[in-house]
C-alpha cells in the first residue's frame, strides 16, 4: 500500500512540475467564446465567437502561477441569424472592420480554491481597454491525445458591461424597457495544447 501511495504522489508531482515553465497554445478548432444578453427584457439572445486563439504559460516563480492571453476574432460572431450577425458586425456594435479582435491579457492570478482561479487582466474591445476579473477553472487535468499531444481544458466565465467598452446602441420600447441589456454573460470553453 505504501508503494502505491508513493507512486501516486510521484506521478502527481511529475505532472505538476512538467507544467511549470510550459507554454500551452489554445486549440482554435476546439475552443469557443459564448455569450447571452437580455432582449426586450423578456428573453435572452445567445451567440458564439468560434475563432479563439492565444496561450497559457505557467511560471516557476512569481506572484501568479500562470499568465493567460486570449484573442477573439470578432468577425466569427454567430447567433444563428445572419441578419442579426451582420448588424452585430457593423459600426452599431463590434465594428469588425475597425476592431477585428477582442483581446484579454492577464495581470494577476489568484487561486480561490477547488481548482478555481480569479484572473484579473486587461480586456480590449471596440477600441477600449479596461481591467476586468474573470473566473477560470479546469486546469488540473491533462491528457494525451491519439496523436501524442498533451492537452488541458479550461472554462472561463465573466460578466461584461458592453457600455463600458463603447458599445452603446439601443432603443427604448413602448413598454419603457430597453431593446438590449447592458450586461452580457460570457463563458468560454478552451482547449490547450502543450508546445
Amino acid at each position: 500500500m505504501k508503494k502505491v501511495i508513493i507512486a501516486a504522489i510521484s506521478i502527481l508531482f511529475a505532472m505538476t512540475t512538467s507544467a511549470l515553465g510550459a507554454v500551452w497554445e489554445i486549440d482554435t478548432d476546439h475552443s469557443a467564446a459564448h455569450f447571452s444578453i437580455q432582449h426586450m427584457a423578456i428573453s435572452k439572445v445567445k451567440g458564439t465567437f468560434d475563432q479563439v486563439s492565444g496561450k497559457l504559460e505557467f511560471h516557476e516563480s512569481g506572484p501568479s502561477p500562470f499568465t493567460l492571453e486570449i484573442v477573439i476574432d470578432t468577425v466569427s460572431i454567430d447567433t444563428g441569424v445572419e441578419k442579426r450577425d451582420s448588424h452585430l458586425r457593423s459600426a452599431d456594435f463590434f465594428d469588425v472592420k475597425k476592431y477585428p479582435s477582442i483581446n484579454f491579457i492577464s495581470k494577476k492570478v489568484t487561486p480561490v480554491g477547488n481548482g478555481t482561479y480569479e484572473v484579473e487582466g486587461k480586456l480590449t474591445m471596440h477600441g477600449v481597454s479596461k481591467n476586468i476579473k474573470i473566473a477560470l477553472e479546469g486546469l488540473e487535468q491533462q491528457v494525451k491525445d491519439p496523436w501524442g499531444n498533451i492537452r488541458k481544458g479550461a472554462q472561463v466565465t465573466a460578466d461584461i458591461n458592453r457600455k463600458d467598452f463603447g458599445i452603446v446602441y439601443n432603443a427604448v420600447l413602448e413598454s419603457g424597457n430597453l431593446l438590449i441589456g447592458k450586461t452580457a454573460d460570457v463563458s468560454m470553453d478552451i482547449e490547450f495544447i502543450k508546445k
